[in-house]
């Protein structure tokens, strides 16, 4: 058993059979770690023949994956889902089958990880002894807990907990929409840790006790089998399952080391005899007797030299001044520069260009310091989160917004993050947002929204009302369409 993975499965208390599967092994060349969770969705006949054919088609998949993992992995789901829901329109005892799953690929040497998530199955990130949830709940109560509408334990405890509304083999809009399979990459550091599970295990523990499990100096058997045990005591109402993957390179730390000198070790002066031989300058020298030359009065010639001195500077002064005259006046360019954006900013923005799923993580370990904004970050995907713990402060030359969100953006989520100094910190169009424990620091406007119209056009139209909360603000609720 490799030492930087592992996953255990377990049927819990209640249940008779396992409908959960999971996957933990190397790919292509033990290149890669393809780690997964599969819970075929219960109270349904046929969620273990679910699970079990999304794991044999994403293992086929994944197998041999390059380095185009998130198009991999959605091929991979869609590919189960297709076949599930082939086999629900085979077989009629079979009808209602269905299930979910979180797969997630580590590339060590890199440093970097690609996840992609349906339903209600979870990943987690655990670094430097902080657990955060990174996959988002595509249920009803998963969607109040992830907008902070329900507090963890409110949650746990909700009647409509396992009510879902996205899952394999439930129909084929997996198929055509681009936004059903949710996808991120993020950095995974030396000492990172994730954690892929089933709801099993996040109905029946907190995320508190769950830290302090995985936190331990313990191998990543002895924390699965450890999690799954804390489930079990607390009632283990539902399949448990348990995927650990973690970072195991050794942090590199720089020592401390003095500078080496480049001074050379002095040596004593010395001064050569008429001979050439040196005579060490700490022994005493014998007296020379020094008779005092008596100096010539030459005043007559220091001051002829003054005067021609004198006269050839006036020439070359009056022969500038003519050439300055002559040229021809230069206009002065008083157009505004465009302000030379800092390489965090730039990072920032690259970042988002090029974010190759619809969750991005920003990491607080590459982003040390506040983000000093000289000019607007443009959002532009179809469909963004940004996650993260990391300030987006304003240059004092700058009045615009941090984030502006373009038109045909049809949602846009923030986490975490904190706006200090703007005017107005997030610009929108017409667009689904969301905020999650966002701050605003002296800011005047946390978030606009901006509704362009036709000139000289007569319209008519209701605008959607804005709820605002603390650490929330939404224009729209998901609803459920489908009971697991």
């Amino acid at each position: 058993m490799a030492e930087n993975y592992f996953g255990l499965t377990d049927t819990g208390k209640v249940r008779v059979n396992n409908e959960d599967t999971f996957v933990a092994q190397l790919t292509n060349g033990n290149r890669y770690i393809l780690a997964g969770v599969i819970d075929g969705v219960g109270g349904y006949n046929g969620g273990e023949v679910a699970a079990a054919i999304a794991r044999e088609e994403v293992i086929s998949q994944l197998v041999n994956a390059q380095d185009d993992f998130i198009p991999g992995m959605i091929t991979a789901l869609r590919q189960a889902s297709k076949k599930i829901y082939q086999r629900r329109q085979e077989e009629k005892e079979l009808d209602s089958m269905a299930c979910v799953s979180t797969l997630a690929i580590a590339d060590i040497d890199n440093n970097l990880f690609y996840y992609a998530h349906v339903g209600d199955t979870r990943l987690y990130l655990l670094r430097d002894g902080s657990l955060v949830k990174i996959s988002k709940d595509h249920s009803f109560v998963g969607f109040l807990e992830d907008s902070g509408r329900l507090s963890e334990s409110a949650a746990m405890s909700h009647p409509k907990r396992n009510e879902i509304n996205k899952a394999l083999g439930f129909d084929t809009l997996i198929e055509t929409d681009d936004e059903y399979i949710e996808t991120g990459q993020s950095p995974f550091l030396p000492g990172d840790l994730l954690l892929l599970c089933s709801d099993g295990l996040t109905d029946m523990v907190d995320k508190s006790t769950m830290t302090a499990i995985l936190t331990r100096s313990s191998s990543l058997e002895e924390k699965a089998e450890q999690l799954i045990a804390v489930a079990n005591n607390n009632g283990g109402h539902d399949n448990i399952t348990v995927v650990l993957v973690q970072n195991n390179k050794v942090a590199q730390r720089p020592e401390a080391t003095m500078p080496a000198s480049t001074l050379k070790k002095k040596e004593p002066l010395t001064e050569k005899t008429p001979l050439g031989k040196p005579i060490l300058a700490d022994k005493p020298m014998e007296a020379k007797a020094v008779s005092p030359s008596v100096k010539k009065s030459n005043w007559p010639v220091t001051l002829l030299s003054i005067l021609c001195l004198a006269f050839l500077a006036s020439t070359i002064w009056l022969y500038l001044k003519g050439q300055e005259q002559s040229k021809p006046v230069e206009r002065v360019n008083t157009t505004a520069k465009t302000p030379v954006k800092n390489a965090d900013e730039i990072k920032l923005q690259n970042a988002i260009d090029k974010a190759t799923g619809n969750t991005l993580f920003l990491s607080d370990t590459v982003f040390k310091q506040p983000i000093l904004i000289t000019d607007t970050l443009k959002i532009s995907k179809d469909t963004l989160y940004l996650k993260g713990n990391i300030t987006i402060k304003r240059d004092s030359a700058y009045n615009g917004p941090a984030f502006t969100i373009a038109a045909k953006c049809k949602s846009t989520g923030i986490e975490g993050l904190r706006f200090e100094g703007f005017n107005t910190a997030i610009q929108s169009s017409n667009s689904f947002v969301t905020l999650k424990n966002v701050q605003f620091i002296n800011c005047i406007n946390g978030i606009q929204k901006a509704y362009p119209f036709i000139t000289n056009k007569l319209i008519t139209v209701d605008l959607p009302v804005m709820h605002y909360r603390a650490d929330t603000l939404s224009t729209s609720t998901a609803k459920p369409n489908g009971t697991k």
